[in-house]
């Protein structure tokens, strides 16, 4: 027999490999084999990234830093009276119902929308889809003067409804929502554009074989389950209308109680009460990491699949 051989385990738990043995206790054996398979499954980056850990931590500083000033530097024994004054519950309270009507809206109208997205094939769906993407590239204040002149007093649809109806939307509270879910529902729509396109089909055509109408599909099969990006579309769409401002100044204004929602309020207080600025920031602060906080099950999910 050749010499050699490959290694086995004597009675007393020692390693013996042909004529020259080495006794090594199985235990530890079997440690280094783990250690050679997991250094041999680690990548190796062959020493320390310098060139890239700088700029990461240059990164990481840059963007936590701000918000760590913030904390120090808030007033925290002054909070509960800033936080009751005349103008910042108005703005909370403003801010809380118009960013749910918009998340209404959106999910009204971003729900279909996202199905004929992901559903249908007509002509034009890739122009479609660019457009409804486009208010998230666009600066907000380009779309509070789109809005004006579509629905303004002399837009082309604004004019109508003065006319016909006596509706009017700029500079009010209905023009809060309507600014606010313009900028909103297209994170919903891609939201739940996304889950109708990663569910399985095969239960929705199931159910139109049995005579189930298209619309019965949508309530009872689809709905149910695309109901996470639903969840998560709407999260991200009521934070988004809670924190914006340039369409909101543009198309609806800022008068206090009226449209004065908490960022514009954030706004006119860096003038007169740089700490009532810092509390109203620190409100919306937390309402962003309890966003986090609940979509925080949702991406971990996603990453380890």
């Amino acid at each position: 027999m050749s010499d050699e051989r490959d290694a086995v385990t004597d009675g007393r738990g020692e390693v013996t490999g042909g004529e020259q043995s080495s006794p090594v206790p199985a235990r530890q054996h079997d440690r280094l084999k783990r250690w050679g398979r997991d250094r041999a499954r680690a990548p190796r980056v062959g020493g320390r990234p310098w060139a890239l850990l700088v700029p990461a931590v240059v990164g990481l500083a840059f963007l936590v830093l701000p918000f760590v000033g913030l904390l120090v530097r808030a007033p925290w024994r002054a909070m509960p009276e800033l936080l009751s004054g005349d103008t910042v519950l108005p703005a909370l309270r403003l801010s809380l119902t118009t960013a749910t009507a918009a998340t209404a809206v959106s999910l009204v109208l971003g729900v279909p929308l996202a199905w004929l997205l992901a559903r249908t094939d007509f002509p034009g769906r890739r122009l479609a889809r660019t457009l409804v993407t486009l208010p998230l590239v666009m600066p907000p204040v380009v779309g509070g003067v789109a809005l004006l002149l579509v629905l303004g007093r002399n837009g082309i649809i604004g004019r109508w409804l003065d006319s016909a109806f006596g509706v009017t939307l700029p500079f009010t509270t209905a023009g809060v929502v309507v600014a606010e879910a313009f900028v909103a529902m297209p994170f919903l729509v891609l939201s739940v554009e996304g889950a109708l396109r990663g569910a399985d089909t095969r239960y929705e055509e199931a159910a139109l074989t049995l005579g189930a109408s298209r619309f019965q599909v949508f309530r009872r099969v689809t709905l149910p389950l695309i109901a996470p990006g639903v969840g998560a579309g709407a999260v991200l769409a009521w934070a988004r209308a809670l924190g914006e401002f340039g369409a909101t100044i543009t198309f609806a204004g800022n008068f206090p109680g009226t449209t004065q929602t908490l960022p514009l309020a954030v706004y006119l207080s860096l003038q007169d009460s740089p700490d009532a600025a810092v509390a109203l920031s620190l409100v919306l602060l937390a309402v962003s990491l309890a966003v986090l906080l609940a979509l925080r099950g949702r991406w971990t999910t996603g990453a380890q699949a």
